[in-house]
């Protein structure tokens, strides 16, 4: 009597589910041109993104150069300065330790960015030790550009950097 109920019970169990054993291929096909779509509408966004993080990784490393160049004139009482290099995409800092009478190279040319950014212009930027910031060679303000996207890049003549607009954009102020 027992083997009949188990018997009965199994043949409900298979006529509720049926034979079915995982997923039809209509199912899967469903799911698969959803994941699709949703990663043909995430490309734009995840390319505007990266876009935005390697300008602005360019713009922090040109912004650290300039503090720290001006850190260095002050703490060690010489003047300093930092060459950037439009075509090889570096920056150079230098200094004139006395009894010096020209600028000589601390440390090697360092890239501000492993992507193809482009500077506006070569420029030198040289700090006094009382703080004192002038331009040698171009301007106290320089554009960064990189896929279509700019920022301009202003510095003061005490050192405070200023970055217009505050998010890249396709077009500089």
């Amino acid at each position: 009597m027992r083997a009949l109920r188990n018997n009965t019970d199994s043949r409900a169990r298979r006529g509720l589910l049926g034979d079915s054993r995982g997923f039809s291929l209509i199912e899967a096909l469903i799911v698969l041109v959803i994941g699709t779509i949703l990663t043909v509408i995430a490309i734009p966004s995840i390319t505007a993104v990266v876009r935005n993080y390697r300008i602005s990784g360019s713009i922090s490393s040109i912004t650290w150069s300039i503090h720290s160049t001006r850190y260095q004139a002050l703490m060690q009482g010489y003047p300093y300065q930092v060459v950037f290099s439009s075509s090889a995409n570096t920056y150079q800092i230098q200094n004139m330790q006395p009894p010096a009478v020209s600028y000589s190279n601390v440390g090697s040319a360092v890239p501000f960015s492993s992507w193809p950014v482009t500077l506006s212009a070569d420029t030198t930027l040289n700090f006094k030790p009382n703080g004192f910031v002038q331009a040698t060679t171009g301007l106290l303000n320089f554009t960064i550009t990189y896929q279509g996207l700019c920022q301009r890049l202003t510095v003061t003549n005490y050192g405070n950097v200023s970055i217009t607009p505050s998010n890249p954009q396709p077009t500089c102020p």
